[in-house]
């Protein structure tokens, strides 16, 4: 219980609320006109409609703001999570999101109290940047078959087949339509904030190119009827969905889910004196997210980086500004359903379609392809399997890529040196080899750290320097163990300088000092350890 207390709302959380509670008000009102059009967007474009987005960002944005562990994180439906949904909708049909999004919550809720926010420090940078960017790519290709009318084409789990197939059966009077509206509302959303800045291009946009179409009488497709009012929460009928099917999409939600709120709140926390953040309880708020926005119908949420980066830029410090956002748009359910629902299919793809472009990290690709050969074929690899295949499957292969070139780096950077014996040579001294180990000696390097001592020929004795020595494993320390036990089998007397403090219980545990001719061939420094091989050749002489 006591561990529980850590992952439930305190009074910390609203410790500036009492100063700060106007900003965070124009704050929480900023971004909830912000949230409205990417919202019934998303909804959308996942194949669930614009009530589910709109019920994600209220229900998951309240939820979130009050159990997760960041002061400014924003939540609601996201781009990434629309890529992952697309398909399901496409395969099982809208019913089975809910499904998805409450087994999805659970998994995330449990990560959370299993204590594994820290997992995302593990992924690489070049991984992150090409995910971001395959996601950007999907989501404008998404919106290709509203952008020239034909937003019916769902033919395929490929954003980009039915991009293709949208084109290819387009009607040219509805793509003047679709991509007129599509080009004003991207007109606006990029020039109007040279001169307009209270109030977000997007609104804006949507507003103007409504209107037009009411008043022209454009042959649009249009959102729809939306309800007026949040339903009670229930739970799914489980009796047709076939749980077991499930299973796989729910966890690539949850870990969609983890990943970019985690990635989200870190930013978050970078972005300004907003305090630091809890891995672990962000994931136990956005799992229980996930569920209460299951249960009233909507879709799997996660942290939004764009609407939090706007909280934070607005005024917003503590958690009161996203309570006010997830307000702001109950209020929209309540009070604006009926506009709302005349809004075209099209002039939601024209948002979505700038926010993608927005999405491209440029500034972070240009640096990565620049900085080495095998960040950017692992930038590049994420990026199109991405967009390609399967974003968890990316972000695995991505994982796994960078440490196959890490380990070949580490492997490079590994070996062992023969040199010289320091200070003035004594005869015999050419019968005494030092071998300086440096980097790694490990699974990965150990044949050949082997081979290239042990092959040693005319020599009674052989030097092993350690001190230089950073990592060392089991398979390293069983390569010591051959080693010494090849030389002393063809009769070369094996001795041992600096072994590191915090490998010398596993030399021990192994077995490498029973495998030394005496336990005084192991020696601190390298005077002492020449001055005792010395002797070894005086005695090999006079014997």
């Amino acid at each position: 219980m006591s561990n529980l207390r850590t992952f439930l709302p305190r009074a910390q959380d609203y410790a500036q609320s009492r100063r700060n509670w106007r900003a965070d008000l124009l704050a929480g009102v900023t971004v909830g006109i912000v949230a409205l059009p990417l919202a019934l967007a998303f909804g959308v474009s996942s194949g669930v409609g614009a009530e589910a987005g709109l019920i994600t960002a209220v229900v998951a944005g309240f939820i979130a703001a009050v159990f997760g562990g960041s002061n400014v994180q924003v939540s609601g439906p996201t781009g990434a999570m629309v890529v992952v949904l697309a398909p399901v909708v496409a395969v099982y049909g809208p019913s089975a999101v809910v499904v998805v999004g409450l087994i999805a919550g659970f998994i995330v809720v449990a990560m959370g109290l299993l204590k594994l926010g820290r997992a995302v420090s593990f992924i690489p940078w070049p991984v992150i940047e090409g995910f971001t960017l395959g996601i950007a790519v999907i989501i404008f290709l998404q919106q290709v078959p509203a952008a020239v009318g034909s937003p019916d084409i769902k033919e395929s789990t490929s954003a980009l087949v039915n991009g293709y197939l949208s084109v290819v059966a387009a009607n040219p009077a509805a793509v003047a339509w679709s991509a007129g509206s599509v080009i004003l509302v991207a007109a606006i959303m990029v020039l109007l904030p040279k001169f307009v800045k209270l109030i977000p291009g997007s609104i804006i946009a949507i507003v103007v190119v409504t209107v037009l179409a009411e008043v022209l009488a454009a042959p649009l497709a249009r959102i729809g009827v939306l309800p007026s009012s949040l339903k009670a929460p229930s739970w799914p009928d489980f009796s047709s969905i076939n749980l077991g099917a499930m299973i796989a999409p729910a966890i690539a939600v949850a870990a969609l889910a983890a990943i970019e709120s985690l990635l989200s709140a870190r930013v978050a926390s970078t972005m300004g004196d907003n305090g630091t953040f809890d891995p672990d309880r962000e994931l136990f708020g956005q799992g229980l997210a996930s569920i209460g926005s299951a249960l009233f119908g909507g879709m799997p949420a996660t942290g939004a980086i764009a609407r939090t980066a706007v909280n934070i830029r607005s005024g917003g410090k503590t958690r009161m500004a996203a309570i006010v956002h997830a307000a702001v748009l109950l209020g929209v359910v309540y009070l604006a359903t009926g506009p709302v629902s005349r809004i075209p299919l099209a002039a939601l793809s024209g948002v979505l379609m700038v926010t993608a472009a927005r999405m491209i990290p440029w500034r972070a690709m240009f640096s990565i392809i620049k900085s080495t050969k095998s960040d950017a074929v692992i930038f590049v690899a994420t990026a199109i399997i991405t967009v390609g295949f399967d974003l968890i499957e990316a972000v695995i292969i991505g994982i796994v890529a960078t440490a196959f070139f890490a380990l070949r780096a580490l492997v490079k950077s590994s070996g062992v040196h023969r040199e010289s014996i320091p200070g003035e040579a004594q005869p015999g001294d050419e019968r005494i080899a030092v071998f300086r180990m440096q980097g790694a000696l490990f699974f990965g390097a150990s044949d050949r750290i082997l081979d290239s001592v042990t092959h040693v020929s005319g020599v009674s004795v052989v030097i092993i320097r350690m001190s230089e020595l950073q990592f060392l494993d089991a398979t390293g320390a069983r390569v010591l163990v051959d080693i010494v036990d090849q030389l002393e089998r063809q009769g070369i007397t094996a001795l041992i300088k600096g072994v590191q403090p915090g490998h010398i219980d596993l030399v021990r545990r192994v077995g490498v000092l029973g495998k030394l001719r005496h336990e005084n061939h192991l020696f601190d420094n390298l005077d002492a350890a020449v001055a005792h091989a010395r002797s070894h050749i005086v005695r090999e002489a006079s014997a």
